[in-house]
């Protein structure tokens, strides 16, 4: 056939016209026209725990009044894509992992990463040598080996391999992996300590680049991927366990002058570097520094944050992430630690654990934030193992004397998110009238629409469900959480 302008012009016109078809299938918008709600539940002094407690229709609605209290969902207004939630699988779980019979380490398995039996994670943390939820303290080389000659991860082989390695297969092939280091080898520091802190020394700084490298191509050739890393694990914390203290001037030349660079060279610059990686109250200063030197910033992928800034005794900063989200929009905002600190047996199901993270969780993510990364996906029965004795929390505990797995509040308020909220949702415009509830959404790329709503309150709560001109009424019980899948 021969090719002349004219056909030309009428294939580019029917292609465009075709592009324009798909874009309005694709960009059809929500509608709660013959939508059922299904609501499910978890709520204290109940036996709710994921449970599904309703299955509402949508109604008419008028002007709603000040007496009523009302959650309004606008699915026009959309904002983040979601990313995912997981948690880490540390040296401690993996230990405690492998000492549960078979049948409990698939009920584990299924619990974290199994959509239907369990609450569907999808990102995992793992650590770069040892943390402090490891038995011992050790690196992937020895002893003033700046070369890196001696470099490989036959520690993790035993225990943590494995472990990641069924945690991707149960979650169906794929997990977002990241990484994160606690401290460089002791000779590469001021305080030749991977511990109490000191700095990465300036003639080491190449070396300790190198040794990212080494690290994400060793786990690529065992067949897991790496998405991304964060450069240092808390970098303004002198700890009693793995720890070194980068100002962030520091971390923001240690970017822009060796990982970045020596990470693109070495044919890994499709890894996402995450900065910071520590808690709100100083996340604005450390974006401040790094996002605004052109140089750095190109490596950035955006910032990681904790939440134990309350250590002071103060409140959770949830507007320093929003500040952060303002100030630089184009970077992404990844929640990449939180625990409940100061282990305690007799608090296994202390209701207010839960509702921490069901209140971090909402605000972070209705500040901008696109994953959700717990800390230790499973510990024993004493809060470890940790060799420097810093027990916490995990969502499920092992007693490895009897062999159980002890389900906490924490977990279920996770999978209230984890279960129901896929990755590539968007974020959609949502509010409620009354602090008693807190609440946010997001549209899956199925078309279903996930609102979260939780009741903070020691008294239930009759609410309205409003988007548009329709609404359903709906009962949250007291400290209650609950998701709306429409």
């Amino acid at each position: 056939m021969k090719i002349t302008a004219t056909t030309v012009a009428l294939l580019a016109v029917s292609f465009l016209a075709l592009a324009q078809q798909k874009s309005k299938i694709q960009s059809k918008p929500f509608s709660t026209k013959d939508k059922t709600v299904i609501v499910y539940t978890t709520a204290d002094s109940t036996k709710s725990r994921l449970t599904q407690t309703d299955k509402l229709t949508f109604t008419a609605s008028k002007q709603p009044l000040e007496y009523e209290v009302s959650v309004f969902v606008e699915p026009k207004k959309t904002f983040q894509t979601f990313m995912g939630i997981g948690g880490a699988i540390t040296d401690a779980s993996a230990e405690v992992f492998a000492k549960l019979t078979k049948d409990k380490q698939q009920e584990l398995l299924n619990a974290y990463y199994d959509k239907e039996k369990g609450i569907g994670y999808s990102l995992l943390r793992t650590t770069i040598h040892s943390s402090d939820f490891s038995s011992g303290s050790y690196t992937y080389i020895k002893d003033g080996d700046a070369a890196l000659k001696t470099f490989n991860v036959d520690h993790d082989r035993q225990y943590r391999i494995p472990m990641l390695k069924e945690a991707i297969k149960t979650a169906g092939g794929k997990l977002t992996m990241y990484v994160s280091p606690w401290s460089p080898p002791a000779f590469m520091k001021s305080n030749k300590s991977m511990l109490k802190g000191g700095v990465l020394l300036p003639e080491y700084y190449q070396a300790w680049a190198n040794y990212y490298v080494k690290f994400v191509k060793a786990y690529e050739k065992e067949g897991m991927p790496i998405w991304g890393l964060t450069i240092q694990n808390e970098p303004m914390a002198t700890q009693t366990w793995e720890s070194c203290v980068y100002t962030a001037e520091a971390e923001r030349d240690f970017l822009k002058n060796f990982l970045g660079p020596t990470m693109k060279k070495e044919g890994l610059g499709d890894k996402k570097i995450v900065v910071w990686d520590h808690n709100r109250d100083l996340m604005n200063q450390r974006a401040n520094v790094i996002f605004s030197d052109p140089e750095a910033s190109k490596y950035a992928w955006g910032m990681g944050f904790h939440w134990y800034e309350n250590w002071t005794g103060g409140v959770p900063m949830f507007d320093n992430v929003n500040k952060v989200h303002e100030a630089y929009p184009t970077k992404n905002l990844l929640f990449t630690e939180g625990c409940v600190e100061r282990f305690d047996a007799e608090k296994y199901q202390f209701w207010a654990n839960g509702e921490r993270y069901g209140i971090a969780m909402i605000n972070d993510f209705n500040n901008g934030t696109v994953g959700w990364t717990d800390w230790n996906i499973l510990l024993d029965q004493n809060g470890g193992p940790n060799h420097v004795g810093n027990f916490c929390f995990a969502p499920i505990h092992a007693d490895t004397n009897s062999g159980e797995l002890i389900y906490t509040p924490s977990y279920y308020y996770i999978g209230h998110f984890s279960k129901f909220i896929r990755p590539d949702a968007k974020r959609v415009s949502t509010a409620v009238s009354r602090s008693t509830l807190l609440s946010t959404s997001f549209l899956n790329t199925n078309g279903k629409m996930v609102t979260v709503v939780m009741n903070k309150s020691d008294k239930k709560v009759t609410y309205n469900l409003i988007i548009a001109s329709e609404k359903i009424v709906v009962v949250i019980p007291a400290h209650g959480i609950q998701t709306l899948v429409y």
